[in-house]
């Protein structure tokens, strides 16, 4: 007898993500209620399933959604704006005028559309935010499908969405209150580095995450100038600073950290916080390397992530997960640094774990949700084929995506956007353009 389900999907190749890191070939994956129900040879399972659809992917590698593990979606919108500056030089005397000038929740929806669309195309599932009015990215998370860890801006100084930390942190919790069941959206703390938050700041927001157990995002040591100063001011290093604070547990995202000694690598083992490696962005803004292989071998969770599109200037994890591998093999001076599946990795369990979704995304699996991402191998350049991690990992191929699934609705089919009107998005973005030039 046949079991109904929903959909069920052929791949020639099916890349699991399981903790045996399984590839398997010739498989299918039958979803129902938005959950994967079964994985079994294509051989075998029309017979088991009677599916509402079936879709047959015969020259395509499916693989988990990606989880790109930072950024901030609405800075779509300043892509190319300022290029070819130093950090503190980009921020101070070009990103932050901009968006005091222009940010506002319109900008934020807009913006956020734009980047769900890029990452959709780009096989992402699943993403981390961290920017002004993160109520408008929620909406548009729920309208367009996507998995949305959205972390709120919290700052000493005035900006868009708040007059400092004493209006930020009640109305970040008000949202991590309001989304708290929501199946795609979960809200955090997200103070902006230890140079922009103040240490009674972090001591209120270390006990409002205890309470609520959501999560905290700070970019943390992203250049040595960073901790140059603390030390200067503060006598410590910025993690030292922020774990005494409270603000380095198990739920805890220390994003860039390219400033990395043996003592913050003790610390983080010991708090359980993971680090997110953002390296065209680091590559970019020339602010320092990650010591990734270092850190995976001490135990530290390392995840993924673009940042936004003011830094790096694409929100593709496939091209990531290459500059990754590569950047990770020159500073371990070791070819074998950062293999293909643990850049995989990276991108897709090891950022669930970081965002701690790890029991419902980054794996394909039975009980998970049904996230997805398929690329199609007809291409030239996916001749011949070997190995599928490491064809993805190492050649260009986020244009061969094809079909992303999210919870087992359908976002993409044959490269065609399903839940975003690409006309519309197009004719925004440029008229946010014409505004912004001036």
């Amino acid at each position: 007898m046949s079991h109904a389900i929903d959909q069920l999907i052929h791949c020639r190749w099916l890349i699991t993500m399981d903790s045996e890191r399984r590839v398997l070939e010739n498989h299918s994956i039958a979803i129902k209620d938005g959950k994967i129900a079964a994985i079994v040879p294509s051989a075998d399972a029309e017979e088991q399933f009677s599916a509402n659809e079936c879709i047959t992917l015969e020259q395509h590698i499916a693989l988990p959604g990606l989880v790109n593990t930072h950024g901030h979606l609405a800075m779509t919108l300043l892509r190319g704006y300022a290029d070819d500056y130093p950090l503190h030089d980009w921020l101070n005397d070009h990103i932050w005028p901009a968006e005091g000038k222009f940010v506002s929740h319109e900008f934020v929806a807009d913006g956020a559309r734009l980047a769900m669309a890029e990452m959709i195309r780009g096989g992402t599932t699943a993403f981390s935010d961290n920017y002004f009015f993160p109520e408008a990215v929620a909406e548009v998370c729920a309208e367009v499908g996507m998995r949305g860890s959205l972390y709120s801006p919290i700052l000493n100084f005035p900006t868009a969405w708040g007059s400092g930390p004493d209006e930020t942190i009640p109305k970040s919790c008000a949202l991590i209150e309001q989304y708290q069941d929501h199946p795609l959206v979960n809200i955090g703390f997200g103070p902006h580095a230890p140079y922009t938050v103040s240490n009674e700041a972090f001591a209120e927001i270390a006990k409002q995450e205890a309470k609520y157990q959501c999560g905290i995002m700070v970019h943390l040591q992203e250049t040595q100038k960073e901790v140059d100063d603390s030390i200067e001011e503060h006598g410590k290093r910025p993690t030292e600073r922020l774990n005494e604070l409270g603000v380095m547990n198990e739920r805890t995202q220390c994003v860039h950290m390219t400033a990395v000694s043996d003592e913050d690598i003790t610390l983080l083992q010991a708090s359980k916080s993971h680090v997110v490696h953002c390296p065209e962005s680091n590559l970019k803004l020339a602010s320092g390397f990650c010591p990734t292989e270092k850190l995976r071998n001490a135990g530290v969770n390392v995840s993924l992530g673009t940042d936004g599109a003011a830094s790096n200037n694409d929100l593709d994890m496939l091209s990531e997960m290459r500059t990754a591998s590569m950047l990770a093999k020159v500073v371990a001076d070791d070819a074998s640094a950062l293999k293909a599946m643990d850049s995989l990795a990276m991108a897709t369990i090891d950022g669930a774990k970081a965002l701690n979704i790890d029991s419902v995304t980054g794996s394909l699996e039975v009980g998970k949700a049904a996230d997805i991402a398929t690329v199609e191998l007809s291409a030239l350049n996916a001749l011949p084929m070997y190995d599928p991690v490491s064809y993805l990992v190492y050649t260009n191929c986020s244009h061969q995506v094809s079909d992303v699934w999210v919870a087992g609705e359908r976002l993409l089919a044959a490269g065609v956007l399903q839940t975003i009107d690409e006309g519309a998005l197009r004719d925004n973005a440029l008229q946010w353009q014409t505004k912004i030039k001036g």
